[in-house]
């Protein structure tokens, strides 16, 4: 293991194929404009938007990131794109974030780690091992999955210099008489697709291409493997555990959304219930609990983003109804407090907010200053006295990694947003529509891509 601690203001993410890794490119860095100029056809403006006044201070001479200007298209949110960077190297699979650090894992061998919020390079650690696909940090211990089908678990500390050690690889290497038997029923056997952490328990659920989710007790010295299991007939694409009573749920390409609980006093797992089966391919979750209040949040390949509600008194959840926006398929999705921030192939960001004591949405805001489709999206809270802000991370298939400081008001009035459900059509509460004509402009390389392979997603 090797980890390079140069203090460089960002610096690179990603390769351009899957498969090979190419030598670093320099640096290109290109503002808003200029990588609109470059395509043939511009997204038309939103009759909603005000005129940007930027109110951002010029970017730093030696910072390779562009500052984009204030937008204002709703009087409940205020965001502004404060840093983009473009790389020639590849993509960007996941982004994690932890102890004030930004983690980002991509098509090259490269765990990039960027501190918050004004994103400065605190170094980088090379695992030698082809693409991160998923990264998932906790307290000081981060997890990574590798094109080798196995995941690594790191111990880092933040100080005046960020290091890091590895600490171990699951599976962990057993004895030569029983490597083959003990390896082979632990290790999976495709693509380590997603991670979740159940901090009470000290559980590793990861989720794999082998339809599989497997349970790893990482806070033991050993590190095993105490559970595995076939969760579902495809690519297991998302799984996410609920921390206040272990419940894990998963979601894949076959179209369901399943939720899973461990058996009291043994470490098997059983399935407590199929939320929703259908024929689109379900790519992303996300839970928002809020007090006493449970939502659950899926992302489908057909733009539709379905949630549910957990039932106080039975346990169970109860589908409220879907939001409808994006124009193709959603392929990320964060909830953080009452908001839920959905990336698409579209090229857009949606910023929901959940009415309180209700399922009523609105949309405050699309950002979409992407020109491919987002893969990954993470945020984080800053509180202020009156405001609630945030700051979004996000990466696209553009190959650009962005950062938005989103600020949203206090709640004045109910709304719902765009064409929900028929949940409450008979409900007497009046409903303003924020609708947002959307032109989406795609890459034409990526357009290209997406013709030749239909598998371009995973």
């Amino acid at each position: 293991m090797e980890f390079y601690g140069n203090r460089k203001s960002l610096f690179g993410l990603m390769d351009e194929e899957r498969n090979s890794i190419q030598s670093p490119a320099r640096l290109s860095t290109r503002s808003h404009q200029e990588m609109c100029e470059q395509d043939l056809v511009l997204s038309p403006p939103r009759p909603s938007s005000t005129s940007m006044v930027s109110l951002l201070p010029p970017p730093s001479p030696e910072s390779p990131w562009t500052l984009s200007p204030l937008q204002t298209p709703s009087p409940s949110i205020l965001y502004s794109c404060i840093a983009s960077l473009h790389r020639h190297e590849g993509n960007i699979y996941s982004i994690a974030v932890a102890k004030g650090m930004v983690f980002t894992g991509s098509s090259s061998t490269r765990i990039r780690v960027w501190r918050q919020p004004d994103c400065v390079e605190r170094g980088f650690i090379k695992a030698r091992h082809g693409e991160v696909r998923a990264i998932l940090a906790h307290g000081n211990m981060l997890f990574t999955t590798h094109k080798d089908c196995k995941i690594r678990i790191w111990n880092f500390t933040v100080s005046d210099n960020f290091r890091t050690k590895k600490v171990t690889t699951l599976p962990r290497r057993s004895s030569f008489l029983s490597f083959s038997k003990s390896n082979t029923q632990q290790q999976h056997r495709d693509c380590v697709s997603c991670m979740a952490f159940y901090h009470a328990q000290g559980l590793l659920y990861t989720g794999s291409f082998d339809k599989t989710v497997k349970a790893w007790r990482v806070l033991d010295k050993r590190c095993t493997c105490v559970d595995s299991f076939v969760a579902h007939e495809s690519n297991v694409n998302a799984i996410v555990v609920n921390q206040d009573d272990g419940f894990v749920f998963t979601c894949s390409s076959d179209g369901s959304v399943k939720i899973w609980r461990r058996v009291y006093r043994e470490n098997s797992h059983t399935l407590t219930m199929t939320l929703k089966f259908q024929q689109s391919s379900v790519n992303a979750l996300a839970l928002s609990s809020f007090f006493d209040n449970y939502f659950l949040y899926s992302g489908s390949s057909d733009g539709s983003i379905n949630f549910w509600e957990k039932d106080k008194m039975s346990g169970g959840f109860n589908h409220g109804g879907f939001l409808q926006g994006h124009r193709f398929a959603v392929l990320c999705l964060v909830a953080i407090e009452k908001l839920i921030f959905s990336g698409s192939e579209d090229t857009t960001i949606r910023v929901w907010r959940r009415a309180e004591g209700g399922c009523y949405h609105e949309c405050l805001t699309v950002l979409d200053g992407h020109r491919g489709p987002v893969r990954c999206l993470a945020a984080s809270l800053e509180m202020e006295k009156v405001v609630m802000g945030f700051l979004v991370y996000s990466s696209s298939l553009d190959q650009t990694f962005k950062v938005w400081r989103v600020k949203v008001m206090p709640d004045q009035e109910k709304t719902m947003c765009l064409d929900y459900s028929d949940y409450h059509s008979n409900s007497k509460t009046t409903t303003t529509k924020m609708d947002y004509e959307m032109s989406p402009v795609l890459s034409p390389s990526w357009v290209e891509k997406k013709m030749k392979a239909s598998n371009y997603f995973q």
